[in-house]
């Protein structure tokens, strides 16, 4: 009887592992994987799975071993299995034309103008009798972008804060977008002891930062940053109306220590000789668009091949930086490479060698925190923060 129990318990144990494993794998391997027209069929993906294509589509996308385009699908898919027996997952693959692309490295300056005008805290207001109050409290929230009052549509915060004081004494009627949905809340507005009819919300229609130029083509479309343009107090991805980049030169580096990445500092000159190009999308793995203006302000980058996540090989690297003021190769290490993380723009696993980057930097910095010059004192002025009304 016990010999019968340990023997279920010892086929329940390993009926557990293997659903673990087949889990654990299903996590570590990619759903989608993109293939250069002519490669060999080859894959590594750094756990123990063989990788076979499925048989009815070999034919059709495979000559000699090599992949191929097809006009009508140009997809096919691969089977993992778990140690050649257990089959974890299947991965779509899609075969590309191959693509060279300037290799960027170079600091850029990012303006971007909010989509409304964002909602980015809730505040009290102290009425003409002294007393704070709160008159947007559960109608309005942090994230929301207000579009108009009373069906008026407004554009900068200016014309919100004018426009709610305008129409003071009655329900403001406020058009706003909430997780791109768009409503109307009521609110009565507060006259404060400053005699100025107010919501009491902090909202903000623009930021401006520094990031870096990732890369750009031939025809002179671009990628920067690596992730979205994200507010600094809602820690949400901006929703944009219009971007665009500029010149920018570093002027300081707060170092970076353990668990604590650092800083630039710099500043972004706004003016027509500076200008550099429009942002079109905010996306999760960056920002893009086209590059318009004075491109004799960028350093010529280095022609590159663009390479896919799975040929990535652990081992010695370089980055490109510009920390220093020029654009210059700094040694690294690839640790591990992550090919099923749900995070678009992670799963690379480094760290810096380059003995003059750490005494630069001391690790990964961050392009935040941004000063203002240039011309277009308007657009200076703005950026500087945030209103509260």
């Amino acid at each position: 009887m016990r010999a019968g129990f340990f023997k279920w318990l010892t086929g329940v144990g390993f009926f557990a592992l293997l659903l673990f494993s087949v889990k654990t794998f299903w996590d570590a391997l990619p759903d989608h994987i993109y293939v250069k027209v002519g490669d060999s069929l080859s894959y590594d993906f750094q756990v123990p799975v063989t990788v076979s294509v499925k048989e009815e589509e070999v034919e059709a996308i495979f000559v000699e071993g090599r992949a191929m385009m097809n006009d009508a699908e140009p997809s096919y898919y691969v089977t993992c299995k778990l140690f050649g027996v257990v089959p974890v997952k299947d991965i779509a693959v899609t075969v590309v034309e191959g693509e060279a692309v300037f290799a960027g490295g170079m600091p850029v300056g990012i303006y971007a103008k909010t989509n409304g005008i964002l909602v980015i805290g809730m505040g009290e207001v102290t009425d003409s009798a002294g007393v704070k109050r709160s008159p947007a409290k559960n109608m309005i929230k942090e994230g929301d972008y207000i579009v108009s009052v009373n069906g008026k549509p407004v554009e900068e915060k200016e014309e919100l804060i004018e426009l709610v004081h305008e129409n003071g004494g009655t329900t403001e009627v406020i058009g706003l977008f909430r997780d791109e949905e768009f409503m109307e809340v009521g609110v009565d507005a507060v006259l404060s002891g400053q005699n100025r009819y107010m919501l009491g919300v902090w909202v903000r229609d623009d930021m401006a930062g520094i990031g870096t130029l990732t890369f750009y083509r031939s025809d002179q479309t671009f990628g920067a940053l690596g992730h979205p343009i994200n507010d600094g107090d809602t820690g949400e991805k901006l929703v944009m109306s219009e971007g665009e980049l500029y010149e920018t030169d570093i002027i300081g580096i707060k170092r970076g220590e353990s668990g604590n990445p650092g800083e630039l500092s710099g500043v972004i000159t706004y003016s027509r000789d500076s200008y550099l190009g429009a942002i079109d999308t905010n996306s999760e793995i960056g920002i893009f668009g086209t590059l318009d203006g004075n491109l004799s302000k960028l350093e010529d980058g280095e022609y590159c091949e663009i390479g896919y996540k799975q040929e990535i090989e652990i081992g010695p690297a370089v980055i490109l930086s510009a920390v220093s003021g020029e654009v210059k190769e700094y040694d690294i290490v690839i640790e591990s490479v992550n090919f099923g993380g749900y995070e678009a723009n992670k799963g690379i696993l480094l760290h810096v060698t380059d003995r003059g980057l750490l005494e630069l930097t001391g690790g990964i910095v961050q392009g935040m925190f941004t000063s203002y010059n240039g011309s277009n004192n308007r657009k200076a002025s703005k950026i500087k923060g945030f209103l509260m009304f």
